[in-house]
């Protein structure tokens, strides 16, 4: 990717903290090409291995429970724009409208959604994306438009980058279903989220950002598959 220069970036960009980063970024813009290269290298590879196991996918999803096979939702990613995200469907149709953030044994996981999640194999439809330049393999994970409305100064700068499919954040925070399912008030779900979980997975996007490079992309790719794994 090419950085724009930080005077053409939208409004909420234009302050201190968000500089900071961005010229942190500004002196890497080489490694931000090869950034890119990487993606599209590693993803045409990826689709041309992933594609029968994604068929086999769809079609479990499709024989297992009614509605569509993939899921669309709005997603936020480089500087502030929106995109509708692509994941396998995991949940029953309408289900996003009890809320957005889902708990540990939600019942409103199908049972194929339950094994995609755990394996996190309802994300390899973002592979296109990542082809398409709207995501980077690693990166900061996309939030909805509502949360980033709720972004702190500092915040917007993990916007100057494509939203990632991994991150160092959800590396840290595998298991935040279960940390929102021990939330007993499901009406305080949003409220914790942004006012705890949210700010403590900011920290390592942000950190992301400052050591940002080819060979700690590399370890973050690896250290994403052992989790799955183990």
């Amino acid at each position: 990717m090419i950085l724009k220069p930080f005077e053409n970036l939208p409004s909420e960009f234009q302050n201190d903290d968000v500089k900071r980063y961005y010229d942190i970024l500004y002196k890497k813009r080489k490694s931000l090409v090869v950034k890119r290269v990487m993606d599209i290298v590693l993803s045409l590879i990826m689709i041309v291995i992933l594609i029968i196991p994604m068929l086999v996918i769809s079609l479990m999803i499709k024989l297992s429970s009614k509605g569509p096979v993939l899921y669309k939702q709005e997603r936020v990613t480089t500087y502030g724009k929106k995109f509708d995200i692509l994941k396998f469907r995991t949940m029953k149709v309408g289900a996003d409208k009890a809320g957005l953030l889902t708990t540990e044994n939600d019942s409103r996981i199908t049972k194929v959604g339950n094994l995609l999640r755990k394996m996190r194999l309802d994300e390899l439809p973002q592979i296109f994306h990542v082809l398409s330049g709207k995501m980077s393999i690693v990166g900061t994970r996309p939030e909805v438009t509502r949360y980033v409305e709720c972004y702190t100064d500092e915040m917007y700068a993990t916007l100057l980058m494509p939203a990632g499919v991994t991150s160092l954040a959800s590396i840290k925070y595998k298991d935040e279903d279960e940390i929102i399912g021990a939330v007993k008030d499901p009406e305080k779900i949003d409220e914790i989220y942004l006012t705890e979980i949210l700010p403590q997975k900011m920290v390592y996007n942000l950190r992301y950002i400052e050591r940002f490079g080819f060979r700690r992309d590399i370890y973050l790719m690896f250290e994403t598959v052992k989790q799955v794994i183990f």
